[in-house]
């Protein structure tokens, strides 16, 4: 039997212009051929771009963007050829309905998001432009402050901006996820007050056990968890602890998990936009291990089926209605 499997953050899209990949068979972490094992699947794949002209180590490799727009235009045209190139692999969805009808032709169902909304210039009107063109999810920032709100990558950094909180309220008008990954703390619990309805942390982890900026406190999920979202369980060593394996990993789901986070942890691996990951994982094909490892310490099926799939369609669900 073929386990489930919807992963919250890949930026495999950056990956493949940057290196000139496809996505039916590459050597990145992500390609369609590797991910054919899980059934139902489904994946965010993240349009990203670091703007300016300074060399960030993180980024190193991919190309940096004078504007948003040429980012956002760059990898769009990459996606929309991967979907032209492999029709009867992967289906553009926008809803959750979308991904069943996918999942009943045995296909990808492939969703965009964006990390960083300068990429749409902070806009409101891009984000509309943007969500017209099939985006449902979008991180606030990325790792340097914008006009919306500051950073978690920042020592001191400030919440929303006015124009931070109205982009956040066009979103939930529109029906596109907010993503609170990478935002400062006072900008998580700005994001927390205002919204009705979910919202994710699409890949950071447990700061009770790896005590990085980007992962979350126990109130920062606790908080998702009564709003009714996910966070998605990041695989990047930076962000699991030293020399980390796949019980590492599992250590994270489990502190979730005691904070009652059943319905609200996701899978956020961070594929190709990390350089390390824990030993024994290589790739999606590999996400399979993390499953089976929860399924020997007597987690049930139903609960790791959950947290591979169902969580974060749930969330898609609820919020992208349009």
């Amino acid at each position: 039997m073929k386990f489930p499997l919807f992963d919250a953050h890949c930026d495999t899209l950056s990956a493949m212009y940057a290196f000139e990949q496809p996505l039916l068979r590459n050597n990145l972490h992500v390609d369609l051929e590797r991910g054919r094992k899980y059934a139902p699947q489904a994946q965010f794949f993240a349009i990203f771009g670091e703007l300016g002209a300074d060399l960030n180590p993180a980024t190193e490799g991919f190309p940096h963007w004078e504007r948003g727009g040429q980012c956002f235009a760059a990898q769009y045209n990459v996606f929309q050829r991967a979907l032209e190139t492999n029709r009867d692999k992967m289906a553009f969805c926008r809803t959750a309905t979308d991904a069943g009808i996918a999942a009943q032709g045995g296909q990808l169902a492939a969703y965009l998001s964006v990390e960083g909304a300068e990429i749409l210039d902070c806009s409101v009107e891009k984000l509309r432009e943007a969500h017209q063109l099939g985006v449902r999810m979008v991180g606030l920032t990325w790792n340097v402050k914008n006009t919306l709100s500051g950073t978690s990558a920042e020592a001191t950094a400030q919440g929303l901006t006015e124009q931070g909180r109205r982009f956040v309220q066009e979103c939930q008008a529109l029906g596109v996820i907010v993503d609170v990954s990478h935002l400062s703390v006072p900008g998580f619990w700005d994001v927390a007050e205002m919204l009705t309805v979910p919202f994710v942390a699409s890949h950071s982890n447990a700061y009770a056990l790896c005590p990085h900026s980007r992962n979350l406190t126990d109130d920062q999920f606790c908080a998702i968890v009564k709003a009714g979202g996910v966070a998605g369980i990041n695989l990047f060593n930076m962000f699991l602890g030293e020399n980390p394996d796949i019980d590492t990993v599992v250590a994270h789901i489990e502190h979730f998990l005691a904070l009652g986070g059943g319905k609200s942890i996701a899978m956020g691996a961070d594929l190709d936009g990390c350089d390390q990951l824990p030993q024994g994982i290589n790739g999606i094909e590999d996400m399979e291990k993390l499953a089976e490892r929860l399924l020997q310490k007597n987690y049930p099926e139903t609960l790791v089926a959950d947290m591979f799939y169902h969580n974060l369609m749930r969330v898609v669900e609820q919020v992208c209605v349009i």
